[in-house]
């Protein structure tokens, strides 16, 4: 009888052992892939005994996969860059949302979806770089004014398929509808140096090159050509200057990178955690110093390359209207003929 005693609670106790490992953990399924998640991964482990399971893959792909697996699905977190990715997560109903008093202080309500499904971790600017030697800044103000003939075969931007420029137009539909929305695509379109190709650093290094004199790009790539293992990276950088447009009017476009708890996790918790952890000034550090990304609270940045380019006003939309444009987005850029 006493031995019986003695087995059962020592199948109970292997129970709660067995049940803790297992919900003693996490599965991120993220489109990021930066040497600073693996900071944070490894620092949020550290902290609380977490481990962190990470499967890569583009937003659609990961999306698509979710979608996919259903209720069999393992994961517990979508992480992914811009806004209208986690807007079509949304809707694909596959996120829920969290009730998390610290998400809602530490994140900007700009930052963070409506009803709380998903939220901003860092925020980057879609700014204008330009050559140091062949353009002065006063020569530059706004997004619009890049439609200008002044600028005819002067600018370089990377294709329309690029959900950075996509975000960039739903801004521009939000902030003066889509008729000017289109003649502006039009206009850059004309004002483009060479055809529409390669990443954001390729744009940077054909300003630097002279092909072009002004780039639309985002910031952190900046960073990262000014930090690369490539002297001529490096030098590229060196030679073109930071350009924050429409500081008069609605500011500067901004998007996040960030991230929501999928629906049917298993490690709900763990994961709101983690999501939590990501707002602490801990976690924001590590994506401005690390990644060149900028804090969701701008105002708290940290880094010094950030600060060398000095304060600006953003556009306060809140970014899931970048997601609600995306498809008129991708319309205009097609009548456009952008590529």
């Amino acid at each position: 009888m006493i031995k019986n005693l003695k087995n059962n609670i020592l199948w109970m106790m292997l129970n709660i052992i067995l049940i803790n490992n297992l919900n003693g953990q996490i599965n991120i399924y993220s489109h990021r892939h930066y040497d600073s998640d693996k900071i944070l991964f490894k620092k949020f482990t550290e902290k609380t005994g977490i481990k962190v399971n990470v499967v890569k893959g583009s937003a659609d792909q990961l999306i698509e996969r979710l979608i996919n697996e259903g209720e069999n699905s393992p994961a517990d977190i979508l992480l992914t860059v811009d806004a209208s990715r986690l807007y079509r997560a949304k809707m694909a109903n596959i996120l829920e949302p969290i009730e998390s008093s610290i998400l809602n202080n530490n994140i900007p309500n700009n930052f963070r979806d409506p009803e709380n499904y998903w939220f901003g971790f860092s925020v980057r600017a879609r700014v204008l770089i330009y050559s140091k030697d062949r353009v002065k800044s006063s020569e530059l103000s706004t997004y619009e004014d890049l439609a200008k003939a002044k600028w005819k075969g002067r600018i370089v931007v990377r294709s329309s398929s690029n959900i950075y420029n996509q975000s960039l137009m739903s801004s521009l539909i939000e902030a003066n509808g889509s008729e000017k929305a289109i003649k502006w695509a039009k206009a850059i379109r004309s004002n483009m140096a060479r055809a529409p190709r390669g990443n954001d650093r390729d744009q940077a290094r054909a300003v630097a090159s002279g092909l072009a004199d002004v780039a639309i790009i985002n910031t952190y790539y900046i960073g990262k050509l000014k930090n690369s293992k490539d002297s001529k990276d490096r030098e590229v950088a060196d030679n073109v200057a930071v350009f924050f447009p429409n500081q008069n009017d609605r500011g500067t476009h901004v998007n996040i990178s960030g991230g929501g708890l999928v629906k049917t996790s298993k490690n709900k918790n763990n994961a709101i955690k983690f999501l939590e952890f990501l707002s602490s000034n801990e976690a924001q550090e590590v994506f401005g110093n690390i990644n060149y990304e900028y804090p969701v609270n701008i105002k708290n940045n940290k880094s010094e390359l950030l600060k060398s380019w000095g304060d600006f006003k953003i556009d306060e939309i809140n970014l899931s209207i970048l997601g609600k444009h995306n498809s008129k987005s991708v319309k205009i850029f097609d009548e456009a003929r952008w590529e």
